[in-house]
């Protein structure tokens, strides 16, 4: 049995990101359960990199990635405008107070200056200049590569099957066979707190939620200086993508087991008929539809350290829809943590403590 410092469950963007940062200083080897990495949420994102997407506790990893991504050629200029009604003034309002400090830059705007035939009555609007399209197959394929030249093993169709505390360490049972590490790495996503009870740790409450986006043809063509828009209430957003394409999504939320999620036609209906009701484009066709999960602790908040009640077992999910996007600064605090070093300065500011499991789980 080939044994390793550090084994990571789940080879998507949390753990090809860990795997990339803990590779140069110990063994590692990824369990990814499908026969490609990144199937399930990695691949299925809506690429789009936004600093006050999951609020004001998930904005500090957002902020302190983007010099990394920027660097990696992986951000695209796009910009994002929040849209309201005249009855979403308040919502407005609170949206500007929750990111006041916090060096994100937002703007009061007319939003039809930025959306050609806009319905006259989205008559509010917020610019946040900062957000950028996110090259995501390509950083995943990065940190893949990263930690495979930093000697990490990528082992896939590998689903864990079990868990079991040895002395120091644990030996861990997959479909291709077991291996042995010193600490275990739960990176399983929607499968986060079923991993938790296969290796005896306490489940957190990990929850699993299914996300709809479809693209479009339209007609007007979607114009390349079309920012993506979000609605300030959460009931939709769309973006160009290229060709004059459009992938809209009703910003679902419905609970779902972990899977192969797929979309479903009653809310492709409500994205279609949300995005008719804000401007007046025609569709001409809806080319392609998909679904992907995101997964969130309790608190809306990720993950990461070691279980108080399970020695050796750590935690590094919960990542809901954001953790591409914080995917640099998610693994600089993360690796600080397994490996008990320094933060990166890219981090030093971040308090890890906000994000600790024992805020769920603690030992009496």
């Amino acid at each position: 049995m080939t044994h390793y410092d550090v084994a990571i469950v789940g080879a998507g963007i949390a753990g090809a990101s860990l795997a990339a940062a803990v590779a140069p200083h110990a063994s590692v080897v990824l369990l990814e359960a499908e026969d490609l990495p990144g199937y399930h949420a990695t691949g299925r994102s809506a690429a789009f990199w936004s600093e006050t997407y999951g609020g004001p506790g998930i904005q500090p990893l957002t902020t302190a990635s983007g010099p990394a991504l920027r660097a990696g050629g992986f951000l695209q200029d796009l910009g994002s405008l929040h849209i309201g009604r005249a009855e979403d003034a308040a919502a407005i309002d609170a949206f500007i107070a929750a990111f006041a400090g916090s060096g994100v830059a937002l703007e009061r705007v007319d939003p039809h200056a930025y959306v050609p035939g806009l319905r006259a009555e989205w008559s509010l609007g917020i610019f946040e200049a900062s957000s950028t399209y996110i090259d995501v197959a390509a950083l995943h394929a990065h940190y893949l590569a990263q930690a495979k030249r930093a000697g990490a093993t990528l082992l896939v169709s590998a689903p864990l099957q079990g868990a079991t505390r040895r002395d120091a360490g644990w030996e861990v049972q997959t479909g291709a066979g077991s291996v042995s590490a010193t600490i275990l790495v739960n990176a399983a996503g929607a499968w986060a707190d079923e991993v938790a009870r296969l290796a005896g740790a306490a489940p957190i409450g990990i929850t699993a939620y299914r996300r709809t986006v479809v693209q479009l043809a339209t007609d007007p063509a979607a114009p390349d200086t079309l920012p993506h828009i979000a609605d300030i209430s959460g009931n939709f957003y769309f973006k160009p993508e290229a060709g004059g394409r459009l992938w809209l999504s009703p910003h679902d939320e419905t609970e779902a087991a972990p899977g192969d999620a797929q979309p479903e036609e009653l809310d492709v209906a409500i994205a279609i008929d949300r995005f008719e009701h804000v401007v007046d484009w025609t569709i001409t066709r809806v080319e392609r539809r998909w679904a992907g999960l995101r997964s969130f602790a309790p608190d809306r908040l990720p993950v990461y350290g070691f279980a108080p009640e399970s020695p050796g077992f750590f935690w590094f999910a919960g990542q809901g829809g954001f953790g591409i996007q914080t995917a640099p600064a998610a693994a600089a605090v993360a690796a600080a943590l397994l490996l008990g070093t320094a933060p990166d300065p890219s981090v030093a500011a971040i308090d890890p403590a906000r994000y600790a499991p024992d805020r769920f789980v603690t030992v009496a």
